[in-house]
């Protein structure tokens, strides 16, 4: 049996910046991605049904009749895993109208069709609730349970790593799981509102104020007297200090210095410079609204509290400000005083005063350096994508 995420279009545009550069499955929630959520439960590598310009990087499915197809945007749930597997050929499982997944007998479906096709099968009705990313919001909304289910997937019926004696513990220690090679002391561990979980070879350094439910993956690094407060995701190789709440960082990011982000979305290969601070909350107390690449309107969050999204290789400068609610596209580059745009398209320079194109080649080279300082190179399928994302985004530049 093959499986396939699929990315479902509506959502994939709800979900930018982000989804410029991965698959909505890639999306990291609580402490796996989407994708290593349903791996786990499947017990089965999972290909991808994405648009064209990401399939170089992210591995469509091979031919093969009796593909399992289920909806990247969605997460497992064991109710949800039975409905799945009863699926027959050419049946659709459907949740009022939002297609969860369908089994497929066709070869050759590519994602301008296969919605088409899969609708036009025997719909399965799914009466149980489902749990879907919608917006990127959602995203730092949905962490603390999301985190939650993670930590009992991940851990189940294993045994943590001792806990040094030079640690204080608030809570359950069986609510702190320290992966092989996990360093952490001299910190507060409080799990009385979550679990903490601290992946291979990560390390909290000394001084560090935690209140689950936090997670730092694999080669993370929180920094000396870090103060995190709840419902926060450190991806792999990410490396983060000062005030943390609410917030997710995919991988390999860096806020490595004092500052406040909260209720903030971080992407992969991004850096905040010292001082780097967001607004989360309007001085009037009113609902935040974002910029929507969907709608190409700022629209309403519902939220009260909302701060930064930020794509994939973008940066800020020394002491940035960043508004509520502010929007930055990949690969900007973003500096000076007072609040920039809330809205900053991707392959930006400048700040408050002005904006620039960052032009391609220059970021690339920024782009190849910052990889290299971790021992990874920037592929020509990476390359290829940004080249994609900065001709996207042009028409947003034009504005300049």
């Amino acid at each position: 049996m093959n499986f396939v995420l699929f990315d479902p279009l509506p959502i994939r545009q709800r979900l930018l910046p982000f989804t410029y550069t991965r698959t909505v499955a890639d999306i990291r929630l609580g402490i796996l991605t989407i994708r290593e959520k349903w791996e786990r439960c499947l017990q089965a590598k999972a290909h991808s049904l994405t648009e064209h310009y990401l399939t170089s990087k992210y591995a469509a499915c091979p031919d093969a009749e009796g593909t399992l197809y289920i909806n990247g945007s969605i997460l497992p749930d064991e109710k949800l895993l039975d409905a799945i597997r009863g699926l027959g050929a050419m049946q659709a499982l459907m949740s009022h109208n939002m297609l969860i997944a369908f089994k497929s007998e066709k070869q050759h479906l590519n994602y301008e069709n296969y919605e088409g096709i899969a609708r036009g099968f025997t719909h399965i009705p799914y009466a149980h609730p489902v749990i879907q990313l919608k917006n990127i919001y959602d995203i730092f909304s949905m962490n603390h349970t999301a985190l939650k289910d993670d930590f009992r997937l991940i851990t189940s019926g294993r045994t943590s790593q001792k806990i040094s004696s030079t640690n204080t513990v608030i809570g359950s220690e069986t609510e702190i799981f320290l992966e092989e090679g996990a360093v952490v002391e001299a910190s507060i561990l409080n799990t009385k509102n979550g679990p903490i979980y601290i992946g291979h070879h990560a390390e909290v350094m000394e001084g560090c104020a935690i209140r689950g439910g936090f997670a730092l993956c694999e080669h993370g690094t929180l920094k000396m007297s870090a103060k995190v407060y709840g419902a926060t995701t450190l991806g792999p190789h990410c490396k983060a200090g000062g005030e943390l709440n609410n917030v997710v960082m995919f991988g390999y990011s860096n806020k490595a210095h004092d500052g406040f982000l909260g209720n903030s979305v971080i992407g992969e290969w991004c850096n905040l410079g010292a001082d780097t601070n967001n607004s989360n909350l309007k001085n009037n107390y009113g609902i935040v609204e974002i910029f929507s690449y969907a709608e190409n309107k700022s629209v309403s969050t519902g939220l009260q509290f909302c701060g930064l999204f930020m794509g994939d290789h973008s940066k800020s400068g020394i002491n940035t400000m960043f508004n509520t609610g502010t929007v930055v596209g990949v690969s900007a580059n973003i500096f000076g005083g007072d609040f920039p745009p809330k809205f900053i398209p991707s392959f930006s320079w400048g700040g408050a005063q002005w904006l620039r194109t960052f032009t391609f080649d220059k970021a690339i080279e920024v782009a190849t350096r910052v990889m290299e300082r971790r021992g990874i190179v920037l592929s020509d399928a990476d390359k290829a994508i940004l080249r994609e994302v900065y001709q996207r985004d042009a028409v947003y530049r034009e504005k300049f």
